[in-house]
């Protein structure tokens, strides 16, 4: 069983496996323009939940929610499953792979064998397809391996029913039925219409007032809770930022990319424009990366160092509240 499926990497995860899935159904779409439609730009600050111990940041919607904005907005229809046990959801793969379907999944990383020792910690939410099996070995496409790899039966168990929090319970989607021609305009103005929503909302825990909560939290939190768990905390946003998916800066440039499509799809040039500014953006989330990394492994050179990281978000916010404006009423 092994299905002609072109592989091509990508930036983040869930984009790539949407993207290679419909290349694969005959419809060609971008990463970038399956993250703008998709809606999946946010940032979000989640203290009742814990990852590695530290409290979650994320700057991506939750898992599966790009695919499902991507293909309601496209007039897509896709399915999900779940399972309660491994042997079923074997038996549906396999069934699916007999039927030539290539099929997305939900893993966790941990048990991910192929992936850096660096990269492999408790995450629940990456997403590869499986496109085939030979010699007792699923094929895999993990859009961010330049190249297809494989797994045994027991390492994609142990993968697909991964424990911990968005354990994914053997989550199997795929598309089923499709349009005979996706309509980008519309579905490009709802995208950018609700993550503008969501970056300006009114609530401090998400869009830019969850980053300047974050901000706030920085400054307080070695007198609070101590250097330790101030740099394990810090630690975290960085490795949400940078390690975990795509993350703030790298997720801004993939946005921009977005909008320079949607601009000549528009045929709008302040798309164009605007595409500059959230790479712009992007480039000061690398820094406060840097900056922030540089404390908690202990290398700041300067003694304020938590004042100053926290200045640089306050500055981010400040700016991506007024990007997020713009664009809002660019469309």
């Amino acid at each position: 069983m092994e299905i002609n499926f072109t592989h091509k990497q990508s930036a983040h995860c869930e984009n790539g496996v949407v993207s290679n899935l419909m290349r694969f159904n005959g419809f060609e779409v971008s990463e970038p323009m399956v993250f703008g439609i998709g809606s999946g730009l946010l940032f979000s600050y989640l203290p009742f939940l814990k990852v590695n111990h530290a409290p979650v940041v994320t700057y991506r919607a939750m898992p599966g929610t790009i695919f499902n904005r991507f293909a309601k907005r496209t007039g897509v229809k896709i399915k999900r499953e779940k399972f309660s046990t491994a042997q079923k959801a074997k038996a549906r793969l396999d069934e699916n792979l007999e039927k030539n379907n290539p099929v997305g999944l939900q893993v966790g990383v941990y048990n991910l064998v192929y992936f850096p020792e660096e990269y492999r910690f408790h995450f629940n939410a990456h997403n590869m397809v499986v496109y085939g099996k030979k010699e007792g070995r699923y094929l895999i496409s993990d859009p961010v391996m330049e190249e297809v790899t494989s797994l045994s039966e027991k390492e994609l168990e142990k993968v697909r029913f991964a424990k911990g929090a968005f354990a994914p319970k053997g989550h199997m989607y795929y598309p089923i039925e499709f349009p005979d021609k996706l309509e980008l305009k519309k579905a490009i103005v709802k995208g950018i219409r609700h993550t503008c929503k969501d970056m300006t909302a009114p609530v401090p825990l998400v869009g830019v007032k969850a980053i300047r909560k974050i901000a706030k939290l920085i400054r307080k939190w070695p007198a609070k809770k101590g250097v330790k768990t101030a740099n394990h905390y810090l630690g975290q946003i960085v490795r949400m930022q940078e390690e975990i998916g795509t993350g703030g800066g790298g997720f801004r440039y993939i946005y921009g990319a977005f909008l320079q499509e949607a601009s000549k799809i528009l045929e709008n040039d302040q798309l164009s424009t605007l595409s500059k500014e959230i790479t712009q953006i992007g480039d000061l989330w690398r820094d406060f990366a840097v900056d922030a990394s540089r404390i908690y492994k202990n290398r700041s050179a300067t003694e304020d160092g938590y004042n100053k990281v926290a200045d640089q978000l306050a500055t981010i916010a400040d700016k991506e509240e007024a990007f997020f404006k713009k664009l809002k009423k660019a469309v």
